[in-house]
């Protein structure tokens, strides 16, 4: 099997309406309402933006015309925002909310908010919208109606062809389509997962400090405390006491190496890639090739990434593969400007990995994606797994 993260994002091909009936079925009667309701709706925009914009252009002399003319754009958003709102209830069409604009201390001032908010260009959009719909409202409310009255054996045909147009009219003129806008909404999804993997790497360091080390040195404490009690009535049992307190020591200072290879390896920062992950190869229970041809050391933030993908992929060998051998390649490829980073970890296993079935992979692409990584996973039943990860090249 093969599977590929990816996010899922609502679009043409996922809210497309039923094919048409000859009978009037919900979604006809809703393609109906909106055309019947694009008139008034039509009406009052058009209205509103051909107000809007010869006053604030006649202003545009004086003072107050550029605040006028944001505010009024800010209200174009308003009204771009009920017809989304409408072709989302009625023609079933999902179209994403732009970003708002930022206020003005987030913006750094008046001044800034203020241009910020005369070139947006979802309000254009929205202005440009409403300067269209009128004419186009004019024929869509007469032909419906119409309909309703003579023509019912062709009306779905008829309202399904209208709305389309609709639909494309919504998605062209009043979707955050722009890269801008899809950059901003993927960074702010992004942001959340980073968010989320720093709590919850927060906690797990937290509770393996409590309930490991911490616990350890609790009770070595305890038992120093009762061999001093014991020094000169009964030595040896001291002596015993002691001994078991060394054992204690040797045991907690080998958790804290372990908590601290798991929060970032010494030999990673000073050695980088290469070594970090013989090193990880060496623990795995099968034997490991490894093999990293880099011409330089990436960032430390890129190189600590990579790091972690390799060590938790060859955890899931070791536990999840039944292999006899696995393979870890580490390159750079020139594929963009920068470069990117690739990693692919391979074994001779059972195969069918799940990125569904807990075994952590869902989780190690929310992380790579959240730094424009990709991840890939193929794995049929009997053949082994492949898992190719793809991380952006930054330089030291």
């Amino acid at each position: 099997m093969t599977a590929r993260i990816q996010v899922s994002h609502p679009g043409p091909d996922n809210d497309r309406p039923p094919p048409v009936r000859p009978a009037l079925g919900a979604v006809a009667w809703k393609e109906t309402a909106h055309l019947l309701g694009n008139l008034p709706f039509a009406l009052v925009g058009f209205v509103y933006t051909v107000t809007m914009v010869s006053v604030t252009g006649g202003l545009s002399v004086t003072a107050i015309g550029l605040p006028l003319l944001a505010g009024g754009l800010l209200a174009s958003r308003q009204l771009g925002r009920l017809e989304r709102a409408r072709a989302r209830a009625l023609l079933g069409v999902r179209v994403e909310e732009p970003t708002p604009l930022p206020g003005p201390r987030r913006a750094g001032g008046f001044f800034p908010w203020l241009w910020a908010g005369v070139k947006d260009p979802v309000a254009w959009r929205t202005v440009l919208y409403e300067l269209v719909r009128l004419p186009w409202g004019v024929l869509t409310f007469t032909v419906a109606l119409i309909g309703l009255l003579v023509l019912w054996p062709v009306l779905p045909y008829v309202v399904r062809w209208l709305s389309n147009v609709d639909r494309l009219m919504v998605r062209g003129l009043l979707s955050p389509s722009d890269e801008l806008e899809r950059r901003i909404a993927e960074l702010e999804s992004d942001r959340g997962v980073v968010v989320d993997t720093a709590a919850a790497d927060m906690r797990r360091i937290e509770r393996d400090l409590h309930d490991g080390a911490q616990a350890r040195l609790v009770a070595l404490a305890m038992g120093l405390g009762l061999a001093k009690e014991k020094l000169l009535e009964d030595p040896d049992a001291a002596a015993a006491m002691v001994d078991e307190a060394h054992g204690e020591v040797k045991l907690a200072l080998q958790e804290l190496r372990d908590l601290a290879r798991g929060i970032h390896p010494a030999v990673l920062t000073d050695r980088g890639l290469d070594a970090a992950l013989s090193s990880v190869a060496s623990r795995c229970v099968v034997p490991v090739k490894v093999l990293v041809d880099l011409p330089e050391r990436p960032a430390a933030a890129i190189e600590g990434i990579a790091y972690f993908t390799v060590s938790e992929l060859l955890q899931n060998v070791s536990k999840h593969a039944g292999a006899r051998g696995a393979s870890v390649e580490v390159w750079r490829t020139r594929a963009e400007p920068a470069g990117r980073l690739l990693i692919r970890v391979s074994d001779d296993g059972r195969g069918g990995a799940d990125t569904e079935g807990g075994s952590g992979l869902a989780g190690l692409a929310e992380r790579l994606r959240a730094v424009d990584g990709v991840f890939l996973v193929e794995s049929p039943e009997g053949e082994g797994t492949v898992v190719t990860a793809e991380l952006p090249w930054r330089s030291r």
